[in-house]
């Protein structure tokens, strides 16, 4: 027979593998004995799929509880961070040493509240900083040490962190500006120059990030904002007693009682949350030293344990403080409370009368009023 194209005689052999393995089934490789032109060929059309299937998980893909950290935030840790968070008084009231603070009237440490949170938002960037500069040295020498250091490095962290993401972020990326008229040069007049004073819009540059004069100003409102909010709250909380703020409250607001507001019942509920406070931050501390003390092996256990024991945590956290909040009310209810705010008679002060901390404190009120307002019209 005559034939135009060339035959050659294949032969298909079967590899096993090397070391069998009873876990592991790979598909046989047939090999073709082919011509060496045809062989080159074939391999570079043919991909290979190996697919792999183990009966155990010893060889397999890494379970992803392995992949999350464990040396920053296991459980140990987060305990004692939470313990030592709250070791420090949080909003409570600090009776030692007595300072010039704690003698100043409830009432005009309300106003004072008030005032440095309308002042940073509406005064000069030098005002701004020089008042958390006042609330960072009064806090340093009216609290203990331990007390303020605490309170000083948490808010200073927050303020930091807020005056750097506003201060890069709030004006970065500038907008794209496309002239309306001719460049100065196709009408034949003379370039204007950018500046003649040194002037500068942008404060510094970090890449692809714009430090200006706008992110200067909103990162200094906002961060200063903060710090005084939060400090001035906690420096009143920590020099006055709940009864002194619930009686400058009332006082305040008794002249709404004409309108129909419930005074007394706003009152009430703010001083019994002012007293719960304290119960609040003592649970999470006692509860957490507990678990701590008991010296669990953490290594030893696996994911879904340890956030079972979380979840015991805070479960025993909530259960405690409803057992206090019964308590409170059992003892109002013996003590003769019936749920009428206006008929229950609470003793808040024994003396309210104006001293000379009281007239020191107004006159540096007006001291700083007065320099915010002055701070508009000679510094720029």
């Amino acid at each position: 027979m005559n034939c135009t194209h060339r035959t050659v005689a294949t032969v298909a052999l079967i590899s096993f593998p090397s070391n069998p393995s009873p876990k592991t089934l790979i598909a046989p490789n047939f090999v073709h004995l082919l011509s060496p032109d045809t062989a080159t060929k074939t391999a570079k059309k043919r991909k290979g799929l190996r697919i792999r299937a183990s009966v155990s998980d010893n060889g397999g893909a890494r379970n992803w509880v392995n992949l999350l950290p464990t040396g920053v935030f296991s459980a140990d840790k987060v305990l004692k961070l939470i313990s030592g968070a709250t070791a420090s008084p949080i909003c409570q009231y600090v009776s030692s040493p007595s300072t010039f603070l704690h003698s100043v009237d409830p009432r005009i440490k309300l106003v004072w509240l008030l005032v440095l949170v309308v002042l940073p938002a509406r005064s000069h960037i030098i005002l701004r900083f020089g008042l958390v500069i006042y609330l960072a040295l009064l806090s340093m020498w009216t609290l203990p040490r331990q007390a303020w250091m605490d309170q000083l490095g948490r808010v200073s962290l927050l303020s930091g962190i807020l005056f750097v993401m506003l201060g890069l972020g709030s004006d970065s990326a500038p907008a794209l500006v496309q002239s309306r008229t001719p460049p100065p040069a196709m009408m034949g007049l003379m370039n204007i120059p950018a500046s003649l004073g040194g002037y500068s819009y942008t404060i510094m540059k970090l890449g692809p990030l714009h430090f200006t004069r706008k992110g200067l100003s909103v990162a200094s409102t906002a961060a200063c904002l903060t710090f005084t909010v939060f400090q001035s709250a906690s420096l009143c909380l920590t020099t006055t007693t709940p009864e002194q703020l619930a009686f400058a409250l009332r006082w305040f607001m008794l002249p709404l009682t004409c309108i129909g507001v419930p005074v007394a019942e706003i009152v009430l509920t703010l001083m019994l949350s002012l007293r719960f406070i304290s119960l609040v931050f003592d649970e999470v501390r006692s509860v957490a030293l507990g678990i701590i003390s008991r010296r669990i092996n953490w290594q030893q256990l696996t994911m879904m344990e340890t956030i079972d024991i979380f979840f015991s945590y805070f479960r025993r956290i909530f259960k405690n403080i409803f057992n206090h909040a019964e308590q409170i009310s059992q003892a109002m209810i013996v003590r003769g409370f019936r749920g009428d705010s206006n008929s229950h008679k609470i003793y808040f002060l024994s003396d309210s009368s104006i001293g000379t901390e009281d007239i020191v404190s107004l006159l540096c009120l007006i001291g700083v009023i007065g320099a915010t307002v002055l701070s508009d019209y000679f510094l720029f």
